[in-house]
Formats: C-alpha cells, structure tokens, sequence
C-alpha cells in the first residue's frame, strides 16, 4: 500500500552469505505529490509539505505534479492536493504545518 526503501546494513560477512536478520533495516519511505498548477496556494503548499518533511525527519519523496490530465487522475476539482502514498489527504485548500505533520507521522 506504500512505498518501501530496503536499506542494507553490513549485510555480508563473506560474499552471498547474510549473518542475520538484524543486519537489514527496514525504513518506510512515504511518497508525497503536490497536485497544482503552480498557483501561489500551491507554491505554499509545497513550501509547507517540504518543511512538515524536514522537522519530522520523515523518509519521504516530494513531488510536483502540475499536469492538469494527472490531476484529474485523482478526482481533484480545485487545488492545491497532498496525496501522500496514492491516498488524497488534502484537496482544495491550504494545509496548515502542523496537520502535514500529523499526517506524515501516521
């Protein structure tokens, strides 16, 4: 239902052989999509998702998505849209920081 990266952590004591399970770290990468045309609420939202990722220390990928055909993938009348993980948590309206917070931390 996410997005995961697998990231490997001395992993191998001798070539193709894994020592444990616990030399594998797994983190969950969410991956966040503004949706706007680059209206100047959109431009802020952006602004805001970057800066909710950057304090919350959240493994995440941000991207823009300003194709009005993509847009309409996702059922959005009016931006700007967060989806995050392919889930809309957002539409039609400023994002406060603190809600993108919340919402990166579930």
């Amino acid at each position: 239902n996410g997005f995961f990266q697998f990231i490997l952590i001395n992993v191998f004591y001798k070539i193709n052989q894994i020592s444990t399970i616990n030399d594998i770290t797994f983190i969950q990468m969410k991956h966040i999509k503004i949706l706007g045309t680059g209206c100047p609420k959109c431009k802020k939202t952006t602004a805001l998702v970057e800066e909710a990722v950057k304090e919350t220390g959240v493994n995440a990928t941000v991207e823009k998505v300003e194709d009005l055909m993509e847009i309409m993938k996702y059922n959005i009348l009016s931006t700007p849209a967060v989806v995050i993980n392919e889930e809309v948590t957002i539409k039609g309206r400023l994002p406060s920081l603190s809600e993108l917070k919340e919402l990166l931390s579930q």
